[in-house]
C-alpha cells in the first residue's frame, strides 16, 4: 500500500466517514456482531436459568471453535457460485445472504426447542448459528476489502467496530432485559427478526468489482498445468478447482512477499500478542485488587465501550490521513505501553479514577490499534483471493495470543501482577520492531518502484 505524507487534510480525513461504502460496514457490522454472544454468554443465562448443570454448558463453549476454524470454507465462499442467488446478487452478496438466513434460521428454530427437552436439539441449533455467522463473517470481510482502497479500510473497519459493538449490547444487555420482561423465546425471536438489519442492507447495497487478474490466472493456469489437473474428467476438474480455490491463494502469497512472506506472517501472529495474553487477566486483577463486580461493569461499560470507538475512530482517521505503516507502528506502541497502566493499578490498589484511566487506556489503544491493523491485513490480500487471504491472517492474528494467555495465570501465580504486566508489555516490543520493519521494506519498495 502506498504511504500518505500528509497530503489529504483533516477535513477530507474526516470526510471518510460520510461515504456510502463506510456507511454500509456500520449495518453489517451490526448484522456480524449480533449472533456471537447469542451462542456464548447469553445462551449460558438461557441454559442455567432452565436448570442445564454447568458442566453440560461448559460443552456449548465448543461451539465457538466454529469462528477460529472458518478459513478451512473460506476457499468455498471465496470461489464456489450458490444456486440462483449468485446469480442475482453476486458472489459476495449471495453468501452473506446465505449466512444471514441460516442465523435467522437458527434462532427461530432455537425459540422452537425447549433446553429441557431437546437439550441436543439446541445444541444443533448453536452450531448452525455460529457456522452461519462466521459464514457470514468471511463474506463480509471479502466484500468490505473489495468495496473500497486500501487507504479507507481504516475506516471501513472503525464503522464495523461501531456496529459490531453496538449489537454486541443489544444480544447481551438488551436481550437479558427481554429475557426478564417476557421470556428467552422472545428475547431470541426480536434478536432474528434484528438480523433483518443486514438482510436489507445485502439487499440495498451494490456487487463490489470482483476481477482476477491475469497475473493470478496465469498462476493458477501454472499450477494446474504442472500438477497434471488440467485434463479432461470429473476427477481432473475437483482437482483443477482445489488448486485454484485452495492452493492458489498461499501460492501467490508466498511468490507475491518473497522472503519477507515469513517476516509479515510473524509480524501478524505476534502484533496481538501482547493485547490477547494480558487480556484474559485483567478482570480476575480488578476483583483482586478489591473492585466490587458492580464497579467494574459500570466503568468497563462506559470507558471501555466509548473508548473503544474513539480509538477505532481514530485509527481509520490516521490511516486516511498518513497511511497504514505510521499508524501502525504507533498502534503497536501504544498496546505494549498500556500493559505499564495495569503496572501502575497494580502499584496503587483499587482506586476508581485510575481504574478508570486503565480501562480508558486499554481500549482506546485496542479499538486504534485493530482499526488500523485491519486496514493493514485488508492492504495484504489479493482481491482475488480476498476471503482465503483474510481468513488465514484472521485466524493467525489471535492464535499465538490464545496459546500464551493459558500461561498468564501461572506467571501471576508465581509471581505477581506487576511481574507479569510488564512481561506483557516486553511481549509486545517484537510487534514494534516488525511493523518499523515492514515500514521502512514498503519505502524501499516504492522508492524502487519510482525509478522504474
Amino acid at each position: 500500500m502506498a504511504e500518505q505524507n500528509g497530503t489529504v487534510s483533516w477535513g477530507e480525513a474526516l470526510r471518510v466517514y460520510t461515504r456510502p461504502q463506510v456507511i454500509t460496514m456500520l449495518f453489517l457490522g451490526f448484522a456480524a456482531g449480533l449472533p456471537l454472544l447469542l451462542v456464548f454468554s447469553t445462551l449460558t443465562a438461557w441454559l442455567r436459568e432452565m436448570d442445564i448443570s454447568r458442566s453440560t454448558i461448559g460443552f456449548f463453549g465448543w461451539v465457538g471453535i466454529t469462528y477460529s476454524i472458518k478459513v478451512f470454507w473460506a476457499p468455498v465462499v471465496d470461489r464456489l457460485k450458490l444456486p440462483f442467488l449468485t446469480k442475482q446478487f453476486g458472489q459476495r452478496r449471495s453468501w452473506m445472504l446465505l449466512g444471514q438466513l441460516g442465523v435467522i434460521l437458527g434462532l427461530v428454530a432455537m425459540v422452537a426447542s425447549d433446553p429441557k427437552v431437546s437439550l441436543v436439539g439446541i445444541a444443533l441449533c448453536s452450531v448452525l448459528v455460529a457456522f452461519s455467522s462466521s459464514t457470514q463473517d468471511i463474506a463480509i470481510d471479502a466484500f468490505r476489502i473489495e468495496s473500497a482502497i486500501d487507504e479507507y479500510q481504516g475506516a471501513m473497519s472503525a464503522s464495523y467496530i461501531f456496529g459490531y459493538r453496538i449489537a454486541m449490547l443489544v444480544a447481551g444487555a438488551g436481550a437479558f432485559y427481554l429475557a426478564d420482561w417476557s421470556s428467552w423465546g422472545t428475547a431470541y425471536t426480536v434478536m432474528a427478526g434484528l438480523m433483518l438489519i443486514g438482510v436489507v442492507t445485502v439487499l440495498l447495497v451494490s456487487e463490489p468489482e470482483h476481477q482476477v487478474p491475469p497475473a493470478t490466472v496465469g498462476l493458477e493456469s501454472g499450477l494446474k498445468h504442472r500438477l497434471h489437473v488440467d485434463q479432461p474428467g470429473l476427477w481432473h476438474r475437483l482437482e483443477a478447482w482445489f488448486v485454484s480455490a485452495v492452493m492458489a491463494p498461499f501460492v501467490e502469497f508466498f511468490q507475491r512477499n518473497g522472503s519477507w512472506a515469513l517476516i509479515i506472517l510473524a509480524f501478524i501472529g505476534l502484533f496481538r500478542l501482547s493485547d490477547i495474553t494480558m487480556g484474559i487477566m485483567a478482570n480476575p486483577f480488578y476483583l483482586d485488587l478489591g473492585f466490587t463486580k458492580k464497579e467494574i461493569a459500570d466503568i468497563g461499560k462506559v470507558f471501555g465501550f466509548f473508548m473503544t470507538l474513539v480509538g477505532s475512530f481514530m485509527g481509520g482517521l490516521f490511516v486516511v490521513r498518513y497511511g497504514i505503516f505510521r499508524p501502525l507502528i504507533a498502534g503497536a506502541i501504544m498496546v505494549a505501553l498500556t500493559n505499564l497502566l495495569f503496572v501502575q493499578l497494580a502499584n496503587i490498589g483499587s482506586d476508581l479514577t485510575w481504574l478508570a484511566v486503565v480501562i480508558s487506556g486499554d481500549n482506546l489503544s485496542g479499538g486504534f490499534a485493530n482499526a488500523v491493523f485491519i486496514a493493514y491485513l485488508s492492504s495484504m490480500t489479493n482481491r482475488a483471493y480476498t476471503a482465503t487471504q483474510y481468513a488465514l491472517f484472521s485466524s493467525l492474528m489471535t492464535l499465538p495470543g490464545k496459546f500464551f494467555s493459558g500461561f498468564s495465570g501461572v506467571i501471576v501465580d508465581a509471581s505477581n501482577y506487576q511481574i507479569f504486566f510488564t512481561y506483557a508489555a516486553i511481549m509486545g516490543l517484537p510487534a514494534i520492531y516488525l511493523a518499523w520493519r515492514l515500514w521502512k521494506h514498503d519505502r524501499v519498495e516504492r522508492k524502487e518502484v519510482g525509478q522504474h
